[in-house]
């Protein structure tokens, strides 16, 4: 079987290959004057590999209201945003929603079939290695918040009977129980997505060794108070 961090650098490539007719020199781009000089928005219209990480890492966090054509520039930045993604260098809950700002879900076919892919490789990725690059509960949000719902991935995870998946699960809890947030969880930078409908059928349904005591009685306190 392909190591799971392959198929993830596999998909990333892929990535790149289905944004590619977007990848060359655009028409310019228009922006907030006050926060991009013009030698910044030059390169961002320029070729997207030449593009500085440090600009990358700009928009995607800053908020649409700063372009004349977020959708389409986020759009055109998406393979090297998603890159920084996954390995961690930006904020999950932040690019969710943003992704979610440029419509990702009704741009052409082979670019969103590419992101599936990602999406997919990059969550079997994170389950099949304890510690993974980024926090698991972090991918899981913007995993649950660009695609509308936790339950595929959520049935995933389930599915994934190795140590690291099930110290992952104690993390996320770790994160989930403090202050019985769990009891009324909200993903995604502007609380988008209520996670606790699934999240506590799905954590009640998993074996009996999944979960730690400590940690079940703390659940079973919040599904059944």
């Amino acid at each position: 079987m392909t190591d799971p961090h392959q198929k993830l650098q596999d998909a990333l490539d892929a990535l790149d290959a289905a944004f590619a007719p977007h990848a060359e020199p655009s028409v310019p781009v228009g922006g907030c004057t006050h926060c991009y000089t013009d030698a910044d928005l030059e390169a961002l219209a320029g070729p997207v590999q030449q593009v500085p990480e440090d600009l990358i890492y700009s928009v995607a966090h800053k908020t649409p209201d700063h372009w004349d054509d977020f959708p389409g520039l986020y759009r055109r930045l998406t393979p090297r945003i998603v890159r920084l993604l996954t390995a961690d260098r930006l904020d999950h809950a932040l690019v969710a929603s943003r992704l979610l700002a440029a419509d990702w879900r009704n741009w052409p076919a082979p670019e969103r079939t590419a992101l599936d892919r990602v999406w997919q490789a990059w969550w079997r990725a994170a389950l099949h290695t304890h510690p993974s690059t980024g926090h698991i509960a972090d991918i899981l949000e913007i995993l649950a918040v660009i695609t509308g719902t936790p339950a595929p991935w959520l049935a995933v995870w389930a599915q994934t009977r190795t140590k690291a998946s099930d110290l992952h699960l104690s993390d996320a809890l770790d994160r989930w129980l403090i202050e019985g947030e769990l009891a009324d969880l909200h993903l995604g930078f502007y609380d988008e997505l209520h996670a606790t409908p699934a999240l506590l059928p799905w954590l009640l349904s998993l074996e009996e060794d999944r979960i730690g005591a400590a940690q079940l009685i703390e659940v079973e306190r919040i599904a059944y108070s």
